[in-house]
């Protein structure tokens, strides 16, 4: 049986509709972007096999196209579609921190840092630079290396906050295994970030650690120095 044969207030879209996007499940939610399923298989029951496949929404929005392609009646249009929704979604919390000051609103920076960085499966660095009201400028990739290798020299950090006229700077990283716990390496690049920082007036706010469901906060943790007067932020997590 096809959507259109359900009962109407049992239709994803016209569920929407009627109580908001926030009472639909994650399979209703991904059937309306789906619009349509195959043969034998209606929308939902479509993405309830990706669901299960790519486990959860983030894995399905972020699959790799020939991964994605090897399932059922997916293709390129529905490729793009998802790029474009995941695409949609950063735009729109860049501007959200660009709008208030970053320090108002760290939730909001943790899910930019998990959009942006939670389901990359290399390690990817990044840099948030913000001006004196920590209001962000622009967001930096540092650097793109292997799933056990990432080299982020500090010269270059430096030289972009430079550029753009920056007062402080976010750091943040992802951990592709999954495991937010910062390695001994994690602690010393921090150090002489914060400190090469500083001889250029510029301050380390934070480092993040990233992964699919959580971020740490190097500042909430307590393993900034002091005198970086940096936030406290709570880890975020969806577990």
């Amino acid at each position: 049986m096809s959507i259109k044969d359900w009962h109407e207030n049992e239709r994803p879209r016209e569920k929407l509709l009627e109580r908001g996007a926030g009472a639909l499940s994650d399979a209703e939610l991904l059937a309306i972007l789906l619009r349509t399923g195959t043969q034998g298989m209606s929308a939902v029951d479509m993405a309830r096999s990706l669901l299960h496949r790519f486990n959860g929404l983030g894995g399905v929005m972020n699959a790799p196209f020939a991964e994605l392609s090897q399932h059922r009646g997916m293709g390129l249009a529905s490729y793009a579609q998802f790029c474009t929704v995941m695409e949609i979604g950063r735009r729109v919390l860049g501007e959200q921190l660009r709008q208030a000051p970053v320090f108002d609103s760290p939730d909001t920076v943790s899910d930019y840092l998990r959009l942006r960085l939670g389901h990359e499966p290399v390690e990817v660095s990044l840099a948030l630079l913000l001006d004196a009201q920590n209001r962000l400028i622009a967001c930096r990739e540092m650097a793109r290396g292997t799933v056990a290798e990432n080299t982020v020299y500090i010269g270059e950090i430096a030289k972009h906050a430079l550029q753009h006229h920056a007062a402080a700077v976010i750091f943040a990283h992802n951990h592709p295994s999954g495991n937010p716990a910062p390695s001994p390496a994690d602690h010393t690049f921090t150090r002489k970030l914060r400190a090469g920082l500083a001889l250029l007036d510029i301050t380390l706010l934070d480092h993040f650690i990233v992964t699919a469901r959580q971020t740490v906060s190097f500042a909430r943790q307590g393993w900034l120095a002091p005198e970086a007067h940096a936030p406290c932020f709570k880890p975020q997590d969806d577990t």
